[in-house]
């Protein structure tokens, strides 16, 4: 994108640029989004730069105006992905996971709601299948009992895991385990 077309956005206000580039007024020492409507600056008194943190370093403020501070924050992707990693570090162990999830500090119901929005599954779908993946892994490349596996893997007694995993794979574990 040439200069020309982000100073022509910019005076535009056209927001289809926002996230695109930034813009900066020297003479004010903001930054604001392409789709500001404050007074148009002069041409040669502005500067452009790809992202706000560029701008913010070479020593420019966000406009209060557009708030163009705020174009990276996104605080519903910030709440789904740690509670993403936290399933990531816990999903074997549902007692460790839910205490875990309590320190989000939302319900279940909203943190389920936040997840499946930027995910497309439920965090316990999320955590099931990190369980079914393991399982397999366990599985396929290790002797360890198919008892052991079920603990290792978050479930709390062999009939749950077994039931679970026929239900995921269509097969028992242990014809998983003969076939692979």
């Amino acid at each position: 994108m040439t200069e020309q077309e982000m100073w022509d956005a910019a005076r535009t206000n056209d927001a289809s640029y926002d996230g695109i580039f930034f813009y900066a007024v020297k003479t004010t020492g903001i930054y604001c989004r392409p789709s500001c409507k404050s007074k148009a600056p002069k041409r040669d008194s502005v500067c452009f730069f790809d992202t706000s943190k560029e701008a913010r370093e070479a020593g420019f403020r966000p406009c209060k105006r557009c708030r163009s501070d705020l174009l990276d924050y996104q605080p519903m992707q910030d709440i789904a992905s740690e509670v993403k990693r936290k399933i990531d570090e816990a999903f074997s162990s549902q007692t460790k996971l839910h205490e875990q999830l309590k320190d989000v500090g939302l319900t279940l119901r909203r943190i389920t709601d936040i997840f499946k929005e930027e995910y497309g599954v439920t965090p316990k779908e999320y955590a099931d299948s990190l369980r079914l993946k393991e399982a397999k892994r366990l599985l396929a490349n290790s002797g360890e009992k198919i008892i052991n596996i079920a603990f290792l893997t978050g479930f709390s007694s062999l009939s749950a895991f077994n039931r679970f995993f026929k239900n995921q794979t269509g097969r028992t574990p242990s014809d998983y385990r003969r076939k692979v």
